[in-house]
């Protein structure tokens, strides 16, 4: 194969990523706006915003050991989530009922439950020594097409109404379908595995050393997104008078460092050992940030604090990728990924669930509190693995002493 068609394929894989997560966010920035205004409750608001994980937690895992064994079917899914989003569009567009609005959520889900076979198929064009640079690649076509949502919605719906960022959603879907039905997979040579049984290959999964703990520090990071910019901070902008036009400093303010940590993720090769303790740093500052929101009351303080939590999450997301698509042999890539990304996703239904209690009985700035106590949760699981990461450098430092020692 030609370097300019391997460099084709990779812009088609990667315009199908953008189209893909421009059809599931489109809408997203100003959605608790717009399901405030129609009016629902904050729990019920925080229940739809939430609903967005549930069918993630169903699906993905069961959908990464399937595809472990028909490896060839992983596009299809991938293609078939682009038609699930057209869908999803329309019913959110169409109905204001509490029923086809949670509805409509849950199917913009089971849209990004597919993202299991596009984070191993393009993880497949690179060499496994390389999986930094294909998560961090991908976290930041994730971001950039977040980015444009967050930094247009708000003036779209201020121009020409609420409806206009769900259309954007149907339109970039079905041009997300085009390139997806154009993506090549990349043919591997592994042994056929089909008839090996369910509860041994889900053993086989959660006995892979330090899967169990990235995967829970990637779920309490998922709610800090859903529980704040990708929930209820547009609400509690709004509550101390920013506008919906206004939105687009937020979201430039958050976004911009994210896209850029992604960014570096990519090109900067760090070690394994490194990528723990940046993981560790970022929490930290991430902890301190989200305790100090609450008193942040001006677009400017907002958008201030959001930047320093936009920076450390986009650290965090594509490290904690870059760990585990390093962690399996290749018979369980898809399903370790599918593991991950199922558990994650509990995150996002748990987290703005309770901070739609919190702002329901508390007081909306005290999701901000939450999101701190979530922070410290992710950093408490983190240690251990700094820990264990030091421990195993210093003993493979030793052997090697030894043998240098021993010749």
């Amino acid at each position: 194969m030609s370097i300019a068609l391997k460099r084709r394929h990779h812009l088609v894989f990667l315009a199908s990523v953008f189209c893909f997560w421009l059809c599931t966010y489109s809408y997203v920035p100003i959605f608790s706006l717009y399901l405030e205004q129609i009016p629902f409750t904050y729990a019920a608001i925080g229940i739809i915003l939430g609903s967005y994980g549930i069918t993630q937690v169903l699906l993905r895992f069961p959908l990464g050991v399937l595809l472990d064994s028909l490896r060839h079917l992983r596009k299809h899914f991938y293609v078939g989530g682009f038609v699930v989003a057209i869908l999803s569009g329309i019913i959110l567009l169409s109905s204001t009922s509490f029923a086809w609005v949670l509805t409509g959520r849950l199917l913009a889900g089971v849209t990004a439950a597919m993202w299991v076979m596009a984070t191993i198929m393009y993880a497949d064009y690179f060499d496994p020594g390389q999986s930094g640079r294909a998560m961090g690649t991908l976290q930041f076509l994730t971001v950039m097409p977040q980015f444009l949502s967050m930094v247009t919605a708000g003036i779209l719906v201020e121009q020409f109404g609420w409806s206009i960022p769900f259309w954007v959603g149907i339109v970039a879907a079905g041009i997300g379908l085009l390139f997806a039905l154009f993506i090549k997979e990349v043919p591997q040579e592994i042994e056929n595995h089909r008839s090996q049984r369910l509860g041994k290959q889900v053993k086989a999964v959660l006995s892979i050393k330090h899967l169990l703990p990235l995967t829970f520090v990637s779920l309490f990071t998922h709610a800090l997104l859903f529980i704040s910019i990708f929930g209820f901070t547009p609400v509690y902008a709004n509550a101390h008078g920013v506008r919906e036009g206004q939105l687009i400093w937020l979201m430039a303010a958050f976004f911009i460092p994210h896209a850029a940590a992604s960014l570096g993720v990519a090109f900067f090769n760090v070690s394994k050992r490194n990528e723990i303790r940046l993981i560790v740093l970022s929490l930290i500052v991430a902890c301190f940030t989200f305790f100090c929101m609450p008193f942040a009351t001006t677009l400017a303080t907002i958008s201030l604090l959001h930047g320093v939590i936009g920076l450390t999450v986009g650290v965090v997301l594509p490290l904690l990728l870059s760990q585990i698509a390093s962690l399996p042999q290749p018979t369980l890539k898809t399903s370790v990924m599918g593991f991950y990304q199922s558990v994650y996703a509990i995150g996002i239904f748990i987290g703005p669930y309770g901070a739609g209690f919190v702002a329901e009985h508390i007081g909306i700035a005290h999701i901000f509190t939450l999101a701190g106590i979530v922070s410290l949760l992710a950093l408490a699981i983190t240690m251990p693995l700094l820990r264990r990461a030091k421990n195993e450098t210093t003993k493979s430092d030793e052997a090697l002493r030894t043998k240098v020692e021993a010749s």
